[in-house]
């Protein structure tokens, strides 16, 4: 169980320090600051909406997931196997994110989310205009964030599975909180007053190799305890 809670924790640690919900939720503020320029509150109100919306989404994936997994672990023969498979794809995405620190984009790919895709999420966010509507977008946002942020999700999954879906759903839930935490902060960060959407956005353009490497490490970790069973 502690080895669980540890890989979990690293696990969404990695998650949280993605680019791309950052990228999202900045995308988010800037569109209702436009249209709301000195209605703090409503920052706040859509900032807050759009995380739920996310965190939701996530859980609900997490379940589906964890079920799924299920059904493979019946299966004798791929049962005892589980934990290296996931073990592997966390040290794939660990090296596939620390690539973009020191190389960012090589191999023709980052690990963030398809730029093919980034201009239709764009198109959708602009048209958030009330708190509701935040929610809503929200939740089909986070079809897009999908290919970005869901290997680490499923490697937790993967982890989760054996527990049995009651002793899983709090550690899922502990998962999706670290999750969507950097956009709470923020959020919050901003409606104070001590930040600005602007100053977000150029920290984490700033920032965007340190993120992959620090992601990229954590998965890294973790997948090589899940292959050669430390901790357990």
């Amino acid at each position: 169980m502690v080895f669980n809670i540890l890989s979990l924790i690293g696990l969404a640690l990695a998650d949280a320090v993605n680019p791309c919900e950052l990228a999202v939720l900045t995308l988010a503020l800037i569109a209702i600051l436009t249209r709301y320029p000195r209605d703090r509150k409503m920052v706040l109100k859509v900032g807050l909406m759009f995380t739920l919306a996310i965190f939701l989404m996530y859980i609900v994936y997490g379940i589906v997931l964890i079920n799924v997994f299920g059904l493979a672990a019946g299966i004798k023969s791929i049962g005892p196997i589980l934990y290296k498979i996931f073990g592997a794809i966390g040290i794939v995405l660990g090296l596939s994110n620390i690539k973009d620190f020191f190389s960012y984009g090589a191999g023709g790919f980052v690990m963030e989310m398809p730029r093919r895709w980034r201009p239709s999420l764009k198109g959708l966010i602009v048209k958030i205009t009330s708190p509701w509507g935040a929610f809503v977008v929200g939740i089909i946002c986070a079809v897009f964030l999908t290919p970005c942020t869901m290997g680490p999700y499923i490697v937790a999954s993967g982890i989760l599975q054996p527990l049995g879906f009651i002793r899983a759903l709090p550690l899922l839930i502990m998962y999706n909180i670290i999750f969507v935490l950097p956009m709470i902060v923020i959020t919050l960060l901003i409606y104070w007053g001590f930040t600005s959407v602007d100053k977000v956005s150029g920290w984490r353009a700033k920032n965007l190799r340190l993120m992959h490497l620090i992601a990229g490490i954590l998965l890294l970790v973790i997948g090589l305890a899940l292959i050669f069973g430390w901790l357990i």
